[in-house]
Protein backbone atom coordinates (compact mmCIF):
# COMPACT_ATOMS: atom_id res chain seq x y z
CA UNK A 1 0.00 0.00 0.00
CA UNK A 2 1.43 3.31 -0.80
CA UNK A 3 -0.24 7.11 -0.40
CA UNK A 4 -3.92 4.65 -0.30
CA UNK A 5 -3.07 3.07 -3.35
CA UNK A 6 -2.66 -1.09 -4.20
CA UNK A 7 0.26 -1.97 -6.55
CA UNK A 8 -0.99 -5.22 -7.75
CA UNK A 9 1.90 -6.63 -9.85
CA UNK A 10 1.90 -9.67 -12.75
CA UNK A 11 5.04 -11.47 -14.92
CA UNK A 12 3.37 -12.22 -18.14
CA UNK A 13 3.43 -16.28 -18.82
CA UNK A 14 4.48 -17.66 -22.07
CA UNK A 15 0.82 -18.41 -22.88
CA UNK A 16 -0.18 -14.91 -22.41
CA UNK A 17 2.26 -13.65 -24.62
CA UNK A 18 0.89 -12.36 -27.32
CA UNK A 19 -2.23 -10.77 -26.30
CA UNK A 20 -2.61 -6.65 -25.83
CA UNK A 21 -2.28 -5.29 -22.40
CA UNK A 22 -6.29 -4.46 -22.25
CA UNK A 23 -7.55 -7.92 -23.39
CA UNK A 24 -4.94 -9.94 -20.94
CA UNK A 25 -6.32 -7.65 -18.18
CA UNK A 26 -9.34 -8.46 -18.96
CA UNK A 27 -9.15 -12.11 -18.81
CA UNK A 28 -7.06 -12.52 -15.86
CA UNK A 29 -8.83 -10.07 -13.51
CA UNK A 30 -12.81 -9.35 -14.67
CA UNK A 31 -13.44 -6.83 -11.52
CA UNK A 32 -13.39 -4.24 -14.56
CA UNK A 33 -14.58 -4.64 -18.12
CA UNK A 34 -12.63 -4.34 -21.14
CA UNK A 35 -14.01 -0.45 -21.91
CA UNK A 36 -12.77 0.42 -18.08
CA UNK A 37 -9.04 -1.52 -18.34
CA UNK A 38 -8.86 0.79 -21.59
CA UNK A 39 -9.50 3.79 -19.63
CA UNK A 40 -7.31 2.57 -16.84
CA UNK A 41 -4.43 2.05 -19.36
CA UNK A 42 -5.04 5.77 -20.91
CA UNK A 43 -5.00 6.89 -17.63
CA UNK A 44 -1.66 5.76 -16.61
CA UNK A 45 -3.03 3.12 -13.77
CA UNK A 46 -1.59 0.18 -15.55
CA UNK A 47 2.39 0.21 -16.47
CA UNK A 48 4.31 -2.42 -18.73
CA UNK A 49 7.57 -2.58 -17.54
CA UNK A 50 7.85 0.51 -15.72
CA UNK A 51 6.22 2.35 -18.87
CA UNK A 52 3.10 3.95 -19.50
CA UNK A 53 1.03 1.39 -22.27
CA UNK A 54 -1.39 1.89 -24.96
CA UNK A 55 -4.79 -0.01 -24.95
CA UNK A 56 -3.02 -2.16 -28.04
CA UNK A 57 0.56 -2.52 -26.79
CA UNK A 58 1.32 -6.10 -26.66
CA UNK A 59 2.93 -8.20 -24.27
CA UNK A 60 5.70 -10.41 -24.36
CA UNK A 61 6.80 -13.11 -22.54
CA UNK A 62 7.95 -11.89 -19.05
CA UNK A 63 7.07 -8.48 -19.47
CA UNK A 64 5.86 -6.84 -16.01
CA UNK A 65 2.48 -5.56 -15.57
CA UNK A 66 1.69 -3.38 -12.85
CA UNK A 67 -1.77 -1.70 -11.74
CA UNK A 68 -2.35 0.82 -9.26
CA UNK A 69 -5.76 0.77 -7.61
CA UNK A 70 -6.74 3.58 -5.45
CA UNK A 71 -8.63 2.17 -2.49
CA UNK A 72 -12.71 2.32 -2.76
CA UNK A 73 -15.46 1.41 -0.41
CA UNK A 74 -16.15 -2.36 -0.67
CA UNK A 75 -18.93 -4.46 0.96
CA UNK A 76 -17.91 -5.76 4.61
CA UNK A 77 -16.70 -9.59 4.48
CA UNK A 78 -15.96 -12.07 6.87
CA UNK A 79 -11.81 -11.56 7.09
CA UNK A 80 -11.20 -14.52 9.30
CA UNK A 81 -8.83 -16.79 8.37
CA UNK A 82 -6.63 -19.75 9.68
CA UNK A 83 -3.11 -20.72 8.45
CA UNK A 84 -3.52 -24.25 8.63
CA UNK A 85 -0.04 -24.95 7.16
CA UNK A 86 3.00 -22.84 5.52
CA UNK A 87 6.55 -23.67 4.24
CA UNK A 88 8.78 -21.06 1.91
CA UNK A 89 6.83 -22.49 -1.22
CA UNK A 90 2.95 -22.98 0.03
CA UNK A 91 0.68 -21.45 2.49
CA UNK A 92 -2.67 -23.69 3.35
CA UNK A 93 -5.70 -21.47 4.65
CA UNK A 94 -8.72 -22.17 6.31
CA UNK A 95 -11.21 -19.43 5.36
CA UNK A 96 -14.63 -18.47 6.08
CA UNK A 97 -17.59 -18.87 3.87
CA UNK A 98 -18.23 -15.08 3.61
CA UNK A 99 -14.65 -14.45 1.41
CA UNK A 100 -14.08 -13.94 -1.93
CA UNK A 101 -10.90 -15.49 -2.88
CA UNK A 102 -9.90 -13.53 -6.22
CA UNK A 103 -10.82 -9.60 -7.33
CA UNK A 104 -13.60 -9.41 -8.65
CA UNK A 105 -16.77 -7.26 -8.94
CA UNK A 106 -17.00 -4.63 -6.33
CA UNK A 107 -14.18 -6.60 -4.33
CA UNK A 108 -10.56 -6.20 -4.70
CA UNK A 109 -9.35 -5.08 -1.11
CA UNK A 110 -11.76 -7.28 0.99
CA UNK A 111 -10.79 -10.94 -0.87
CA UNK A 112 -8.00 -13.97 0.33
CA UNK A 113 -5.47 -12.60 -2.32
CA UNK A 114 -5.23 -8.90 -1.13
CA UNK A 115 -5.32 -10.30 2.64
CA UNK A 116 -2.12 -12.79 1.63
CA UNK A 117 -0.44 -9.73 0.33
CA UNK A 118 -1.31 -7.01 2.86
CA UNK A 119 -1.57 -9.26 6.23
CA UNK A 120 0.24 -12.13 5.40
CA UNK A 121 3.29 -10.48 3.28
CA UNK A 122 3.22 -13.08 0.00
CA UNK A 123 3.74 -10.53 -2.92
CA UNK A 124 2.59 -13.13 -5.56
CA UNK A 125 0.14 -15.13 -4.30
CA UNK A 126 -1.33 -17.82 -6.64
CA UNK A 127 -4.72 -19.44 -5.55
CA UNK A 128 -4.75 -22.66 -6.61
CA UNK A 129 -8.40 -24.11 -5.78
CA UNK A 130 -10.55 -21.23 -6.37
CA UNK A 131 -13.41 -21.65 -3.64
CA UNK A 132 -16.68 -19.79 -4.25
CA UNK A 133 -16.79 -16.91 -1.75
CA UNK A 134 -19.63 -19.18 0.35
CA UNK A 135 -17.60 -21.68 0.30
CA UNK A 136 -15.67 -22.62 3.34
CA UNK A 137 -12.48 -24.62 4.17
CA UNK A 138 -9.15 -25.49 2.64
CA UNK A 139 -7.81 -23.39 0.56
CA UNK A 140 -3.89 -24.10 -1.46
CA UNK A 141 -1.63 -20.81 -2.33
CA UNK A 142 1.18 -20.86 -3.43
CA UNK A 143 4.19 -18.50 -3.32
CA UNK A 144 6.09 -18.75 -6.15
CA UNK A 145 5.83 -19.66 -10.06
CA UNK A 146 7.39 -22.35 -9.68
CA UNK A 147 5.38 -24.16 -6.75
CA UNK A 148 2.21 -22.77 -8.56
CA UNK A 149 2.73 -25.07 -11.62
CA UNK A 150 3.46 -28.13 -9.93
CA UNK A 151 0.40 -27.33 -8.11
CA UNK A 152 -1.71 -26.74 -11.13
CA UNK A 153 -0.43 -29.76 -12.84
CA UNK A 154 -1.13 -32.24 -10.16
CA UNK A 155 -5.03 -30.73 -10.40
CA UNK A 156 -5.34 -30.34 -14.23
CA UNK A 157 -4.27 -34.15 -14.01
CA UNK A 158 -6.53 -34.97 -11.27
CA UNK A 159 -4.08 -36.16 -8.55
CA UNK A 160 -5.46 -34.20 -6.05
CA UNK A 161 -8.47 -35.37 -3.48
CA UNK A 162 -10.66 -32.46 -2.72
CA UNK A 163 -13.15 -33.48 -0.05
CA UNK A 164 -16.24 -31.38 0.98
CA UNK A 165 -18.66 -31.72 3.65
CA UNK A 166 -22.12 -30.45 2.93
CA UNK A 167 -25.68 -30.42 4.39
CA UNK A 168 -28.06 -31.07 1.67
CA UNK A 169 -32.17 -30.82 2.68
CA UNK A 170 -33.82 -34.14 2.95
CA UNK A 171 -32.85 -37.72 3.66
CA UNK A 172 -29.65 -39.11 1.77
CA UNK A 173 -29.83 -42.27 2.40
CA UNK A 174 -27.08 -44.46 0.36
CA UNK A 175 -23.73 -43.26 -0.99
CA UNK A 176 -24.31 -42.23 -5.17
CA UNK A 177 -21.68 -42.33 -7.38
CA UNK A 178 -23.02 -39.44 -9.85
CA UNK A 179 -21.84 -39.57 -13.38
CA UNK A 180 -22.66 -37.29 -16.21
CA UNK A 181 -22.65 -34.06 -17.94
CA UNK A 182 -22.70 -30.55 -16.28
CA UNK A 183 -23.78 -28.04 -19.46
CA UNK A 184 -25.60 -24.37 -18.61
CA UNK A 185 -29.03 -24.69 -17.16
CA UNK A 186 -30.74 -23.18 -20.09
CA UNK A 187 -34.52 -22.77 -18.26
CA UNK A 188 -32.92 -20.79 -15.75
CA UNK A 189 -32.74 -16.73 -15.63
CA UNK A 190 -29.54 -16.91 -13.86
CA UNK A 191 -26.36 -16.30 -16.84
CA UNK A 192 -24.34 -18.76 -14.70
CA UNK A 193 -26.55 -21.25 -12.78
CA UNK A 194 -25.59 -25.20 -14.58
CA UNK A 195 -27.59 -28.19 -14.97
CA UNK A 196 -26.11 -31.38 -14.64
CA UNK A 197 -27.78 -34.85 -15.75
CA UNK A 198 -26.91 -38.41 -15.45
CA UNK A 199 -24.54 -40.26 -18.44
CA UNK A 200 -27.93 -42.34 -19.32
CA UNK A 201 -29.52 -39.63 -20.09
CA UNK A 202 -30.17 -37.74 -23.22
CA UNK A 203 -28.26 -35.09 -22.19
CA UNK A 204 -26.73 -33.21 -23.80
CA UNK A 205 -29.15 -32.58 -26.88
CA UNK A 206 -27.51 -31.77 -29.93
CA UNK A 207 -25.28 -28.79 -30.41
CA UNK A 208 -25.21 -28.25 -26.66
CA UNK A 209 -21.55 -27.66 -24.62
CA UNK A 210 -21.39 -29.85 -21.64
CA UNK A 211 -18.58 -30.66 -19.46
CA UNK A 212 -18.12 -34.71 -18.32
CA UNK A 213 -18.65 -34.31 -14.07
CA UNK A 214 -18.07 -37.03 -11.84
CA UNK A 215 -19.00 -36.82 -7.78
CA UNK A 216 -19.04 -39.38 -5.36
CA UNK A 217 -21.48 -38.87 -2.50
CA UNK A 218 -21.61 -40.49 0.79
CA UNK A 219 -24.20 -39.84 3.71
CA UNK A 220 -22.64 -39.55 7.08
CA UNK A 221 -25.83 -37.93 9.14
CA UNK A 222 -29.11 -36.91 8.86
CA UNK A 223 -31.48 -34.92 11.24
CA UNK A 224 -34.64 -33.01 11.35
CA UNK A 225 -34.95 -33.41 7.22
CA UNK A 226 -31.76 -32.45 6.64
CA UNK A 227 -28.15 -34.71 5.61
CA UNK A 228 -24.81 -34.21 6.71
CA UNK A 229 -22.97 -35.63 3.01
CA UNK A 230 -19.35 -36.06 2.04
CA UNK A 231 -18.95 -35.12 -1.83
CA UNK A 232 -15.30 -36.12 -3.67
CA UNK A 233 -15.19 -34.54 -7.11
CA UNK A 234 -13.15 -35.79 -9.69
CA UNK A 235 -13.65 -33.51 -12.00
CA UNK A 236 -13.58 -29.52 -11.48
CA UNK A 237 -16.40 -28.21 -13.10
CA UNK A 238 -18.22 -25.15 -11.82
CA UNK A 239 -20.59 -25.67 -9.24
CA UNK A 240 -20.00 -29.11 -10.23
CA UNK A 241 -21.38 -30.39 -6.57
CA UNK A 242 -24.40 -27.90 -6.01
CA UNK A 243 -25.53 -28.85 -8.90
CA UNK A 244 -25.36 -32.41 -8.84
CA UNK A 245 -27.04 -32.13 -5.64
CA UNK A 246 -29.99 -30.32 -6.84
CA UNK A 247 -30.29 -32.69 -10.19
CA UNK A 248 -30.26 -35.81 -7.53
CA UNK A 249 -33.35 -33.95 -5.47
CA UNK A 250 -30.74 -32.83 -2.65
CA UNK A 251 -30.47 -29.21 -2.79
CA UNK A 252 -27.58 -27.62 -0.85
CA UNK A 253 -28.85 -25.75 2.30
CA UNK A 254 -28.58 -21.91 2.03
CA UNK A 255 -27.60 -22.10 -1.72
CA UNK A 256 -29.23 -19.21 -3.42
CA UNK A 257 -28.43 -20.58 -6.74
CA UNK A 258 -28.92 -24.06 -6.58
CA UNK A 259 -31.63 -24.10 -3.07
CA UNK A 260 -34.98 -24.80 -2.88
CA UNK A 261 -35.71 -21.54 -4.56
CA UNK A 262 -33.37 -19.78 -7.48
CA UNK A 263 -35.93 -16.70 -6.77
CA UNK A 264 -33.53 -16.13 -3.80
CA UNK A 265 -30.70 -15.59 -6.16
CA UNK A 266 -32.17 -12.70 -8.22
CA UNK A 267 -34.04 -11.12 -5.08
CA UNK A 268 -29.93 -11.40 -3.14
CA UNK A 269 -28.37 -9.61 -5.38
CA UNK A 270 -30.70 -6.56 -5.39
CA UNK A 271 -30.69 -6.65 -1.72
CA UNK A 272 -34.11 -7.21 -1.38
CA UNK A 273 -34.16 -10.75 0.12
CA UNK A 274 -37.79 -11.48 2.53
CA UNK A 275 -37.62 -12.57 6.08
CA UNK A 276 -39.46 -15.25 4.04
CA UNK A 277 -36.53 -16.02 2.30
CA UNK A 278 -33.92 -16.74 5.12
CA UNK A 279 -36.46 -18.93 7.03
CA UNK A 280 -36.02 -21.13 3.47
CA UNK A 281 -32.26 -21.05 3.17
CA UNK A 282 -32.01 -21.58 7.45
CA UNK A 283 -28.02 -20.16 7.31
CA UNK A 284 -26.84 -16.76 5.52
CA UNK A 285 -24.74 -18.97 2.95
CA UNK A 286 -24.70 -22.22 1.31
CA UNK A 287 -23.51 -24.96 3.61
CA UNK A 288 -20.57 -26.18 1.66
CA UNK A 289 -17.20 -26.87 3.37
CA UNK A 290 -13.59 -27.99 1.99
CA UNK A 291 -13.15 -30.43 4.63
CA UNK A 292 -9.63 -31.73 3.26
CA UNK A 293 -7.14 -31.73 0.20
CA UNK A 294 -4.60 -34.45 -0.39
CA UNK A 295 -1.77 -34.05 -2.57
CA UNK A 296 2.10 -33.76 -3.15
CA UNK A 297 4.14 -31.55 -1.67
CA UNK A 298 5.45 -29.72 -4.97
CA UNK A 299 9.15 -29.31 -3.34
CA UNK A 300 9.80 -32.98 -2.56
CA UNK A 301 6.63 -34.51 -3.37
CA UNK A 302 5.69 -35.49 -0.18
CA UNK A 303 2.22 -36.69 0.73
CA UNK A 304 0.12 -33.59 1.96
CA UNK A 305 -3.13 -34.30 4.06
CA UNK A 306 -4.73 -31.05 5.21
CA UNK A 307 -8.07 -30.67 7.21
CA UNK A 308 -9.99 -27.72 8.31
CA UNK A 309 -12.64 -28.34 11.03
CA UNK A 310 -16.46 -27.52 10.13
CA UNK A 311 -17.89 -24.00 10.37
CA UNK A 312 -19.74 -22.57 13.62
CA UNK A 313 -22.71 -21.91 11.54
CA UNK A 314 -22.73 -25.40 10.07
CA UNK A 315 -22.19 -26.93 13.27
CA UNK A 316 -24.85 -25.13 14.27
CA UNK A 317 -27.70 -26.96 11.73
CA UNK A 318 -26.45 -30.36 12.76
CA UNK A 319 -26.01 -29.84 16.41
Amino acid sequence: MINGERIMRYVVRHEQAGRTIVVFLSAKFPYHDFEEWGRLVISGSVLVNDKQAAPDTVLNENDVVRYCAVDAHEPRVDTAITVLHEDQDIILIDKSGDLPVHPAGKYFKNTLWGILKDSLNISEPSIINRLDRETSGVTLVAKNPRAAGICRRQFNCRSVTKKYTVIAEGVFERPVHARGYIARCAGSSIRKKQRFEPASSSFPEPGREAEWADTKFTPLASNGGISVVEAIPHTGRLHQVRATLLSLGYPVVGDKMYGLDEGVFLRFIEDRVTAQDAAKMRIKRQALHASELIFRHPSDGRAMAVAAPLPPDMRGLIS
